[in-house]
C-alpha cells in the first residue's frame, strides 16, 4: 500500500510542476490551441478559449511515469514486464497524438492529421500493442468481467489480440472525444484510475481468488501513479482551464486505462468504469448515424459529442462539467460495486 501511495503522490506532484512549467513555455513562444469555427461545424462558443496552451498531456506521462519509477525504490516492488509494456504502449499512443497537436499547431487550425488516417493509425498501434503484450507476457486470455474465470471464456489468440487491440482504440479515442470542456476528461479519467489501483490492489490482496493476475501489485503502483498525475494536471486545467491535455494526454490516458482492463482482467467491467466516455463516444456515432440515414439533413444532437449539446441546450460549462463528473461517478461505484459483490460471492462459497 505505501508503494501505491508513493507513486500518487509523487505523480501528483511531479504533475503539478510540469503542467505549470508547460504553460509558462508554450505562451512565451505564443502556442496555443486552435479552435474550430462555424465554418468547420465547430463549437463556436469555445473561440474565446483559442489560444490557451495545449499539449499539457506531456505532464501527465511523465508525471506517471516518474510516480511509477520512484515507487520501485521500495524493497520487494518488483518491476513487472506487462506494466513496462504498458509503459511503452502508452508512450507510443501520446507520441502520435503529440505529432497530432503539433501539426495543428503550426498549421493554427484544428486538424491535424487527417481523421482517417489517424483513426487507421491509432488502430494499427494498437493491434500491435495488444500483440506485444499477450506474446510476452503471461496475460489470461479470456473475455471477463471481474476475474478471469467470470465469464472465463478462453478466447484464442489471434482473437484474443483483435478483440484487445478493438479495444484499446476505442478506449482512447473515446477519451479523445470526452476531451472537449475544462477538466471533463482528466477529472472522470482520476476516477477511473482510482478504480483500477482499487481493484489491482484488491487482486494483489486476495490470490486466491485472483492468481490469474500477473503482478497485480505493480498495476496497481501504474494506476495510481496515473491517477496522481491526472490530478496535479487538473489543478490548472479545472474550469476555466489554463491548458488544455491536447491529444498527447487524451490517448495516453485512453490507451492506460484500456491496458489496465486488459492485464486486471476486467476487461467488460471498463465499460461500466469508462461509462461517461462510452456516452460521449456513442453520441458521435448516433449524431452520424442519423445523419447519414436522413440523406445528411437531420440531426439527433444540436451537437455532438454530446456536451456539446447541453451547453447549446443553455447549460453553463461548468455545469455541464460537474454533471457529467456525477455521471463518472456513478459509473466507477457502480463498477466497483459489481467487482466487491463479485469477490464476496466467491469468498461466501469457498
Amino acid at each position: 500500500m505505501i508503494a501505491v501511495m508513493i507513486a500518487g503522490a509523487v505523480s501528483m506532484l511531479v504533475s503539478l510542476i510540469c503542467t505549470r512549467y508547460l504553460i509558462t513555455f508554450f505562451r512565451t513562444r505564443g502556442t496555443g490551441q486552435p479552435i474550430l469555427g462555424k465554418e468547420d461545424h465547430g463549437p463556436e462558443h469555445h473561440m474565446k478559449k483559442q489560444g490557451t496552451p495545449t499539449m499539457g498531456g506531456l505532464a501527465i506521462v511523465v508525471a506517471a511515469a516518474t510516480g511509477w519509477l520512484v515507487a520501485h525504490l521500495r524493497p520487494n516492488l518488483a518491476f513487472s514486464d506487462q506494466a513496462m509494456i504498458m509503459l511503452v504502449g502508452i508512450v507510443v499512443m501520446a507520441g502520435m497524438g503529440f505529432l497530432d497537436d503539433f501539426i495543428k499547431v503550426r498549421k493554427h487550425h484544428n486538424r491535424g492529421i487527417f481523421w482517417k488516417q489517424k483513426s487507421y493509425i491509432t488502430l494499427g498501434l494498437s493491434m500491435l500493442l495488444a500483440w506485444w503484450l499477450v506474446s510476452s507476457t503471461d496475460v489470461s486470455q479470456t473475455l471477463s468481467i471481474t476475474r478471469a474465470t467470470f465469464p472465463g471464456w478462453h478466447l484464442a489468440t489471434p482473437i484474443f489480440v483483435v478483440f484487445t487491440g478493438l479495444m484499446i482504440w476505442a478506449t482512447s479515442n473515446a477519451v479523445n472525444v470526452t476531451d472537449g470542456l475544462d477538466g471533463l476528461a482528466g477529472g472522470s479519467a482520476m476516477m477511473g484510475f482510482l478504480a483500477f489501483t482499487i481493484i489491482a490492489y484488491w487482486e494483489f490482496r486476495n490470490p486466491a481468488v485472483y492468481g490469474d493476475v500477473v503482478n497485480p501489485l505493480d498495476l496497481a503502483v501504474l494506476a495510481a501513479a496515473f491517477a496522481g498525475g491526472c490530478a496535479g494536471f487538473l489543478w490548472f486545467n479545472a474550469a476555466p482551464a489554463r491548458i488544455f491535455m491536447g491529444d498527447v494526454g487524451a490517448l495516453a490516458i485512453g490507451t492506460a486505462l484500456a491496458l489496465l482492463a486488459i492485464t486486471t482482467n476486467t476487461q467488460l467491467l471498463i465499460i461500466v468504469i469508462c461509462g461517461i466516455n462510452v456516452m460521449e463516444a456513442g453520441s458521435v456515432a448516433i449524431q452520424m448515424g442519423v445523419f447519414k440515414a436522413s440523406g445528411r439533413k437531420k440531426r439527433l444532437f444540436k451537437m455532438s459529442p454530446i456536451h456539446h449539446h447541453f451547453e447549446l441546450v443553455g447549460w453553463p460549462e461548468t455545469t455541464v462539467i460537474i454533471r457529467f463528473w456525477i455521471i463518472s461517478g456513478i459509473c466507477v461505484a457502480s463498477a466497483l460495486a459489481l467487482f466487491i459483490a463479485d469477490f464476496t460471492r466467491v469468498t461466501d462459497n469457498l
